[in-house]
């Protein structure tokens, strides 16, 4: 076993020479001292020290990670020495190479997306944009559907007077809620009043039951007001906005519509070679695409403009008609009709101070 480590220990000092010619004087020294090596070797293994550091030598070897490959060149005497961890450094590199390349491309194609939408909105502003100058200053053309037009000025004149009607509806409440409390205040005045002063007790009590009574008419006169500005708001700030903003998208695209009509019309009138047929293709293609949207949001504003006035003559003589009631019973101090009124149109009355938080809320 010792000789077989000796010579083990013998050969890895070795190198490998290009041709193995005897006449190369740098084999002839290797050899020399491959020889004189294993002659001290095996004086040192005879002891039982030197076959210990033996052991540990070959124990501890070069790590297979580490160690080198040793190559000559067929024709001559050099040598090359390739690390073996170059190797695995090379494909780990390859495979991070790879995935920041994938990496790369999709952001390259994020990107050039991007750009392409970018591009897109810039021409159609561009467009847009030159024909609403085009029509302000008269020089150029737009489409006009009369009849639909004047339903939209209508609505648009009927909201502001809608608005109208719901502002000055929100400062009866407020000043008549003030009247309320005002009536509230006054009647446990006079009750107090009553029971503090002997001789006018019956005054006072007067006054104070009539007070009471007109605060409770005030109360329920307040939730029919009540339900009044919330279906006018509704209707206003909800149903009216709607079909506003439908029409508000019907009027971009036809600007959209007539810029790309002006611009087809513009190519029509040019040269017809090669690249303005290809350019005449295309803005044509806008124009038809244009067409459609123009046209389907045309169609969606005339049925919203149908619905919203059915809807609006519906709400509006439900609403007239309870505010008429309402007001008629209150200050014909009918109380039995009064309350009548909100039977018949399904209002519910809040208890006092339902609008408040109670004590675990307000913790």
């Amino acid at each position: 076993m010792a000789e077989s480590m000796m010579s083990k220990a013998a050969t890895m000092e070795i190198p490998i020479n290009s041709n193995g010619d005897s006449r190369n004087l740098a084999e002839d020294d290797s050899l020399e001292q491959a020889a004189k090596i294993q002659w001290s070797l095996r004086e040192k293994v005879g002891s039982p020290a030197g076959l210990r550091d033996l052991q540990q030598v070959m124990v501890s070897g070069p790590n297979l990670n580490e160690t080198s490959i040793v190559s000559g060149g067929y024709g001559g005497t050099t040598e090359g020495i390739i690390p073996t961890s170059s190797i695995k450094g090379s494909n780990m590199h390859h495979g991070s190479s790879n995935s920041s390349m994938t990496a790369e491309e999709a952001t390259r194609g994020v990107a050039v997306e991007k750009f392409d939408i970018v591009k897109k909105w810039g021409l159609n502003t561009y467009k847009c944009t030159k024909q609403l100058i085009s029509e302000r200053f008269g020089r150029g053309s737009r489409t006009v559907d009369l009849e639909l037009e004047a339903q939209i000025e209508v609505l648009r004149e009927t909201k502001r007077k809608y608005e109208n009607v719901l502002q000055l509806a929100r400062a009866l409440t407020n000043h008549f809620y003030s009247m309320v409390q005002t009536q509230h205040a006054l009647g446990d005045t006079f009750a107090d009043l009553s029971l503090k002063s002997p001789e006018l007790r019956d005054e006072f009590g007067y006054n104070a039951e009539t007070q009471k009574l007109l605060c409770k008419n005030g109360e329920t006169l307040l939730g029919a007001i009540n339900f009044f500005v919330s279906s006018i708001n509704t209707m206003v700030n909800k149903t009216m906005e709607d079909t506003l903003m439908t029409i508000k998208m019907y009027e971009n695209a036809r600007l959209e519509f007539d810029a790309y009509r002006a611009d087809l019309e513009e190519l029509n009138m040019g040269p017809r070679d090669a690249v303005t047929m290809a350019r005449i293709e295309a803005a044509q293609q806008q124009y038809q695409i244009h067409k459609d949207k123009y046209e389907r949001l045309r169609s969606d504003v005339s049925i919203k403009l149908k619905f919203l006035e059915e809807n609006k003559v519906k709400v509006m003589h439900k609403q007239l008609l309870l505010f008429h009631n309402a007001i008629s019973a209150y200050f014909a101090g009918n109380q039995q009709q009064l309350e009548q009124t909100l039977k018949q149109f399904n209002i519910k009355l809040k208890p006092p101070g339902a609008d408040k938080p109670s004590w675990l809320e307000e913790q």
